[in-house]
């Protein structure tokens, strides 16, 4: 049993190991990916409004202005919370280290061990799950009606 659990430690960990070897550049092309295709979303969604709504120009070009003032202002709002998110982060963190030493005082070394093997697993099943979670949110909706089969 022991070994199995520290197989599937060892696998979970090298996987998180893997994972983690990005570089900068790579970042930042994804970073520029994602912009790209957010935009082109944002334009989509428009024409689909613009088709559905039967609108005209003036009112695409208004409802277009009004996307980026809302934009503008969300970007406001997150750099101004910046700060109170890392204190916020910096502080969990402090928490979950002092956790950890205080478990690591309490279990056996064995004990120790097992515990964080099985947070790690939970951990990824929590990721897992939020990956599904996502993967379903940002499927296409159906906006037609139904047909009335009366």
């Amino acid at each position: 049993m022991k070994k199995l659990v520290l197989a599937v430690a060892f696998i979970g960990f090298g996987g998180f190991a893997m994972a983690q070897q990005t570089t900068p550049q790579d970042r930042e092309a994804k970073r520029a990916e994602m912009k790209q295709k957010f935009q082109q979303k944002e334009q989509e969604h428009l024409a689909q409004m613009q088709k559905d709504l039967d609108l005209n120009q003036a009112q695409v070009d208004k409802i277009k202005s009004l996307h980026e003032k809302r934009k503008a202002e969300m970007k406001a709002e997150f750099e101004k919370n910046k700060g109170e998110r890392q204190a916020r982060a910096e502080q969990m963190k402090a928490k979950k280290q002092q956790m950890d030493a205080e478990m690591k005082q309490i279990l056996t070394p064995q004990q120790y061990d097992k515990w964080q093997a099985d947070r790690k697993a939970k951990m990824e099943q929590r990721r897992m799950a939020m990956k599904e979670r996502k993967a379903r949110m940002h499927k296409p909706m159906n906006t037609a009606a139904p047909d009335a089969a009366n």
